[in-house]
């Protein structure tokens, strides 16, 4: 289908990303997205939404199962879906979004989303558009970052902007990850509607090939964009220094599963 239209672009929230590089360097992500995608039981015919679909390269598995059925590829990044585009070419449809504010014109069969969640802070909100973008007895199965996830790389993170040559770049940032419990997405699932309510943590611990690269552009996007450009990459280089040698990101993944009724 069609490159996505500007009008059909409400991106009110989320950042850009370096989409070609989180594609290099984006394996556990990948590895982590086609492990739920493997536990989904599909016809084949379904409407399916990518929630957070990055680069494309976990919605290229989950089109291979949809061979009689429609993706739809959605994030709130115009390079990522460019990105999605290139992979998936022209039998998908692209929209650039922010899922917090997402409205669709039909509904879906499923809304299928992995290490998204957790970079919207209102999950209540979040919630209530997922379950209104599905058809009745539709499905959410989703991961995404939950609680406990890289809080020792937190830390590191703080003690690098704590630095007299960063610190004041960083005076009122707000909040950018939502790193929930079970219970409470749980309750957040069971407020906005849905039912057949199912959420569970499992420990990822990841040590990335290339860290430098990796945590530039996978976790380090919002604190870089407040810096000026000659401080980025000496305020990863300080992260990484905090964080210690070999880099192991302590990665807690949060699953989620739920129907609308």
């Amino acid at each position: 289908m069609n490159e996505p239209d500007p009008a059909r672009t409400i991106n009110t929230g989320p950042r850009e990303w370096d989409a070609d590089t989180y594609d290099e360097v984006s394996d556990p992500q990948f590895e982590w997205g086609t492990e739920v995608l493997g536990r989904l039981e599909l016809n084949g015919d379904e409407v399916v939404l990518d929630a957070g679909c990055g680069s494309g390269r976990v919605s290229a598995e989950l089109a291979e199962r949809l061979r009689g059925g429609r993706l739809l590829a959605v994030d709130g990044s115009a390079a990522m879906i460019a990105k999605a585009r290139e992979r998936l070419g022209e039998d998908v449809t692209y929209l650039v979004a922010d899922l917090s504010e997402l409205e669709l014109e039909e509904p879906v069969d499923l809304i299928f989303s992995t290490a998204t969640f957790h970079w919207i802070v209102d999950h209540d909100r979040l919630f209530q558009r997922l379950h209104a973008a599905l058809r009745p007895g539709g499905r959410l199965v989703a991961q995404c970052g939950g609680q406990g996830n890289v809080a020792e790389y937190a830390g590191a993170i703080a003690r690098a902007a704590a630095q007299p040559r960063f610190s004041h770049h960083f005076e009122g940032m707000a909040p950018m990850w939502n790193f929930a419990a079970p219970d409470e997405t749980e309750q957040r699932l069971l407020r906005a509607g849905f039912t057949e309510v199912r959420c569970w943590l499992q420990p990822k611990p990841v040590t990335p090939a290339q860290p430098l690269e990796f945590i530039s552009t996978v976790t380090l996007g919002p604190h870089l964009a407040q810096l000026p450009e000659d401080l980025r990459q000496p305020f990863a280089e300080a992260v990484l220094e905090q964080a210690g040698k070999p880099l192991t990101l302590d990665y807690v993944r949060l699953n989620i599963e739920a129907r609308r009724p």
